[in-house]
C-alpha cells in the first residue's frame, strides 16, 4: 500500500508524486492538499484546493488515518469513517453544516472532500478574545440548538459538541458544527443497546461515557460548552466530586441572569430525566420573555 495523501508544499508544483516516497499529491486528479490542519483518533484533516473550478475555492480533506491497531478495530474504524461520509451527504443540507463534496478511495486510503469554513473556532475564539458574555452565550445557544434540532430530526448523536468543533465564519459571522466523525444514528435498536465510548471526555455526558447516548446527550455537551466559554476554564474544574455537583458559577468572570443559570443548569443535568429532553424545549426556554427581576433574581456571578 501506498502512502497517503501528502501537502503540496512539500514538493514541487510541478510534480503529482512525492519526489521522497512516491505518494500521491492529488486525489482525483482535482483536489490539492495545501497543509495539514488538525488531528483526530480517526485521521488527520488538510486544507486543500479545488483544482478542477475556476477560482480554484478552497476546501478540505479529511483522511482516514486510525489510531486503532488490530484488524477488528481497523475495520470498525473504517466502517465509522464510511458512515460519516453517509451522514454528511444527509446534513450537509443545514446551512450551518459543511456540505461533504465528495467521498472516495484511492490507493488504499478513504478520504471525504468537504466544504472549507473560512474562520476559527470557539476554542480560538476564547484564547483571543476572552470569556464569552450572556449574549454571546445566549447567540451560541439559540444557533447551536436550531442545528441540533435538524441534526437529532434526521435520527442523530452528534456525540462530540466542544468548542474546538464550533467554527464562527469570518465572512458573517455564522456559527457552524463540524467534525461528525463521532456521530451515530439513533434508531431502532440504536438507542437501547450499549455503543461505543466516544467523544471529549470534559464535555461528555454521564450516560454516554457509558456507551448509552441518546438526544440530551449533545445537550449537555453544548451546556459544557457555555460553561468554559463563561469562565475559561475547563468543565473538569467546575463540577466538585465531592458534592456530586456543579460550580460553574463561582467562576463567572461577567454576571449572567437567573433565566440563564437555569437553563444551563437544566442542560448539565446528570439525570437524563432530569435534563431537557430536546433542543426545541431548551429553545423555547431560551426564547421566552425574561421578567422583571426582584430582590431574589440579582444577575448570577
Amino acid at each position: 500500500m501506498s502512502q497517503p495523501v501528502l501537502p503540496k508544499t512539500q514538493n514541487p508544483d510541478s510534480v503529482t508524486l512525492c519526489q521522497s516516497c512516491g505518494a500521491t499529491l492529488k486525489l482525483q486528479n482535482r483536489y490539492t492538499a495545501l497543509k495539514p490542519i488538525g488531528q483526530g483518533g480517526f485521521g488527520r484533516t488538510f486544507l486543500a484546493v479545488d483544482e478542477a473550478e475556476l477560482h480554484r475555492p478552497c476546501c478540505v480533506i479529511k483522511q482516514f488515518f486510525p489510531n486503532q491497531r488490530g484488524q477488528k478495530s481497523l475495520e470498525r474504524a473504517s466502517e465509522l469513517f464510511r458512515q460519516e461520509a453517509l451522514r454528511l451527504k444527509e446534513l450537509g443540507k443545514h446551512p450551518q453544516i459543511p456540505n461533504l463534496l465528495t467521498y472516495l478511495e484511492q490507493e488504499g486510503y478513504q478520504y471525504l472532500i468537504q466544504e472549507f469554513i473560512d474562520g476559527i473556532n470557539l476554542f480560538q475564539e476564547l484564547k483571543i478574545e476572552g470569556v464569552f458574555d450572556e449574549a454571546k452565550i445566549r447567540q451560541l445557544l439559540t444557533d447551536l440548538l436550531r442545528v441540533l434540532q435538524f441534526v437529532h430530526q434526521n435520527q442523530v448523536i452528534h456525540r462530540d459538541i466542544k468548542p474546538a468543533n464550533i467554527i464562527r465564519r469570518s465572512a458573517d459571522q455564522k456559527l457552524f458544527l463540524v467534525d461528525f466523525g463521532a456521530a451515530k444514528y439513533a434508531t431502532g435498536t440504536a438507542l437501547v443497546n450499549t455503543g461505543t465510548v466516544i467523544g471529549s471526555a470534559e464535555y461528555t455526558a454521564p450516560e454516554q461515557t457509558r456507551g448509552k447516548a441518546v438526544f440530551a446527550s449533545d445537550l449537555y455537551s453544548l451546556g459544557a460548552t457555555c460553561i468554559h466559554l463563561l469562565t475559561e476554564m475547563s468543565p473538569f474544574d467546575l463540577f466538585d466530586s465531592s458534592e456530586a455537583q456543579w460550580v460553574w458559577q463561582h467562576y463567572l468572570r461577567q454576571p449572567i441572569s437567573p433565566s440563564l443559570n437555569r437553563i444551563l443548569h437544566k442542560m448539565l443535568q446528570g439525570a437524563t430525566n432530569r435534563r431537557y429532553p430536546s433542543a426545541t424545549e431548551v429553545l423555547a426556554d431560551l426564547q421566552a420573555p425574561v421578567q422583571g427581576m426582584t430582590e431574589g433574581d440579582r444577575p448570577i456571578r
